[in-house]
């Protein structure tokens, strides 16, 4: 028996589970649609009169999510190392200085270009 089986076996049923949710919800969730519902919604604020045929959204709000996205990846990464560093010596402590610099690098940047400032 070939040993990725399980995995596939797990991807499928993973699989058929989201598009059984997905599927569920959309049969069996309401279809009453009002104003409210479908109206813009930014982190509890009234969004701003745009242009009628759309005008452009303010992404400071997605670019603070895909700043917590990548700095909190960079704490998962660095899970393997705390918990094994005995182990991977000082290959693992180069490679993990090298990690924590190359994201130190776009993290300066964004905080001197002002990606941190709310106001």
């Amino acid at each position: 028996m070939n040993p990725y089986v399980p995995i596939v076996v797990m991807i499928v049923i993973a699989g058929l589970m989201a598009a059984a949710g997905l599927m569920a919800s959309n049969l069996i969730g309401p279809k009453r649609y009002n104003a409210a519902k479908v109206d813009q919604y930014e982190s509890g604020l009234q969004p701003t009169p745009g242009a009628a045929g759309g005008g452009r959204i303010p992404i400071k709000y997605y670019l603070v999510a895909m700043s917590f996205i990548v700095f909190d990846i960079e704490v998962v990464f660095l899970y393997p190392w705390a918990i094994a560093h005995d182990a991977l010596g000082w290959f693992g402590l180069i490679a993990t200085m090298t990690f924590l610099a190359l994201i130190t690098i776009p993290f300066v940047y964004e905080w001197r270009r002002g990606g941190f400032d709310w106001e």
